[in-house]
């Protein structure tokens, strides 16, 4: 049997269909089983695993796992070799249930106590634990079970599989997580120190594999807080590394794990933004990853031809990430990206393609770039970038709405040229349905995206949105929950409230009641902005001063009417008592607004 299936699906297969499976796991579980017999079984079930993911779905039906983790009890090594070899195969299929190997509380001590038994022990052990760990729960088990005491000395094996599968397990041990990173830090292998060793094995004459796993360890522990970003192993090392990722000669799983590391390492800080923009013309180089497989591809093998073509869109979603990163604080970085050939034309496409993560990387990219007023100004303008964001919007997924929503924040601020066209093409009914969201991001940029767009707007503007929202509506995000909520519900009652020139007012004053009559009206509104002026919370505070100020202005029609209501409603109280505060600006307000009342 084991020399029919080797190599050959087909047979394997055949095998699977004929009902050989549970005979080789009666075998293999048999007490009077010879060891030879239980190994061979064991090999057989292994080649099996080898084959197509169906293969793998039929071995779990037949409860290959717990047959598989009961034959390593037993004391010959060479059977236990052979269920780890089968286990590593299984669990590394995208089909197993990460879950089966933490059912059972014993495996894992038993597996690290295993460890030491021979380098195929040890080589396949790790490969599991790096496939199987998946979240904070998995690795604080691993943890506590003494992974990292476990598997450091392996780091410094003489088998390149085992150094390999142990760095591996370092990178997803540390990934999010200080307590295994602070960890790391102190481990001492030969009298090493752990970040020492993965230097090491980042420098150019180590294999591809080992240079980008060592970097991703590296990173890990820098963005969980145990490395500096400034530190040399960072800037001079781990950086440079995985710029040369990036570079044309690379396969493009190289390129797409180069480019998504080194975005994740310098994404909060500003100074790892700047050198990585300059190094080895990296902004340019990020710019193939869109031509790519080019028509005169250096590429021989048709396999791998076909392999690229399949995957090309993962290039483009890393790009954009990187390009997201880069840009993330400085203005002279977003300035050569958004100068970089096509690059507006290339990330409008991106929104619109069939990927949901090369659509969220492009959203993502685009929301950078988007911080800078000179952009919104000129190359947003230009291309007209508005238009795919609003088709975006429409039924998009959650975590794609929560970045473009984001991004339509920036593109309504007053001075963008972009917030008359947006404003035409639904924008209010989309945003006032944003803010009735289960999830407060969503509500957040809603409201936020409606404060800017009230700000300073004509009459006609407030009155669409106040409309569209409803006082109801407004109402309940006056008691929402999420404290970014209110702050942004009683900075657009404050826009929506304040009064440009009398001018404007009176060219637009045709249109119905205006946003202060509506509000002056619902005595609930009234009643919350008053409570907030009590609030512990100083901003709330501050947020409800400005809605109260505008409201008694003075220069304005009905303003004693307003003055008289608000007086009864027992507001002019609390502006004396806030006139006491301790806190300037509050005080500064409430006097700014007891003077209306003499005035």
């Amino acid at each position: 049997m084991k020399n029919a299936v080797i190599g050959n699906n087909k047979q394997k297969a055949n095998l699977i269909v004929l009902g050989a499976v549970p005979r080789l796991l009666y075998l293999l579980q048999q007490e009077t089983s010879s060891t030879e017999l239980k190994t061979e079984c064991a090999v057989v079930l292994g080649s099996l695993a080898m084959g197509t993911e169906n293969n793998v779905k039929s071995l779990l039906d037949c409860h290959i796992i717990p047959a598989l983790l009961q034959g390593l009890l037993s004391p010959d090594l060479k059977f236990i070799e052979a269920c780890l070899r089968c286990l590593r195969t299984i669990f590394t299929s995208p089909v197993t249930p990460e879950e089966l190997l933490y059912t059972d509380a014993t495996v894992i001590p038993h597996l690290m106590a295993l460890l030491s038994r021979s380098r195929y022990t040890q080589e396949y052990i790790c490969q599991i634990f790096s496939h199987c760990c998946k979240g904070p729960d998995h690795q604080t088990i691993l943890f506590n079970h003494g992974a990292v005491q476990n598997i450091a000395h392996l780091l410094t094996s003489v088998s390149y599989k085992v150094r390999m599968q142990a760095l591996k397990c370092f990178s997803v041990l540390a990934f999010e997580n200080p307590q295994v990173s602070m960890t790391l830090v102190n481990v001492l292998v030969d009298g090493e120190l752990l970040p020492q060793i993965f230097v090491k094995m980042l420098q150019r004459d180590k294999p591809i594999e080992m240079q980008l796993t060592s970097a991703k360890c590296l990173t890990y522990m820098c963005r969980a807080g145990a490395i500096r970003t400034d530190d040399n192993c960072i800037v001079l090392k781990t950086l440079p590394c995985l710029v040369r990722m990036c570079s044309k000669e690379r396969l493009l799983e190289e390129r797409v794990e180069g480019a998504e590391t080194l975005a994740y390492l310098i994404e909060p800080d500003v100074e790892l933004q700047r050198i990585a923009s300059i190094t080895d013309h990296l902004i340019a180089m990020l710019a193939d990853y869109f031509k790519y497989p080019s028509s005169v591809s250096a590429i021989t093998d048709i396999k791998r031809l076909d392999h690229d073509l399949k995957h090309a869109h993962e290039l483009r979603q890393a790009a954009f990430k990187l390009y997201a990163s880069l840009g993330a604080n400085d203005e002279d970085i977003r300035k050569k990206i958004i100068e970089t050939e096509n690059m507006m034309d290339r990330i409008v496409t991106g929104l619109s393609e069939s990927s949901v993560k090369v659509r969220l990387a492009a959203v993502r990219c685009l929301h950078s770039l988007s911080r800078s007023v000179q952009q919104l100004r000129t190359s947003f303008q230009d291309h007209a970038v508005w238009k795919p964001l609003m088709k975006v919007l429409q039924n998009a997924p959650d975590e794609i709405l929560v970045v473009a929503s984001s991004m339509l924040c920036n593109l309504l601020l007053e001075f963008s040229p972009s917030k008359e066209p947006i404003l035409e093409s639904g924008a209010v009914e989309l945003l006032c349905g944003l803010t009735q969201s289960e999830n407060p991001a969503l509500r957040v940029n809603g409201i936020w995206a409606l404060m800017n767009m009230a700000f300073q707007a004509e009459q006609k503007i407030k009155a669409d949105i106040l409309r569209s929202l409803s006082t109801e509506q407004l109402f309940r995000l006056l008691s929402d929950s999420d404290l970014n909520v209110l702050m942004k519900t009683l900075g657009l009652l404050r826009n929506l409230l304040s009064t440009r020139p009398t001018l404007c007012i009176l060219a637009n004053i045709a249109d119905g009641t205006t946003a202060k009559e509506l509000i002056m009206t619902n005595d609930d509104i009234l009643q919350k902005i008053k409570y907030y002026m009590g609030h512990s919370h100083v901003k709330l505070q501050l947020a409800a001063m400005f809605c109260i100020s505008n409201l008694v202005w003075n220069e304005e029609e009905g303003s004693q009417e307003r003055q008289d209501k608000l007086r009864d409603m027992g507001i002019v109280d609390i502006l004396h008592k806030l006139s006491q505060s301790p806190d300037s600006n509050l005080c500064d307000k409430a006097k700014m607004a007891l003077q209306q009342y003499l005035a």
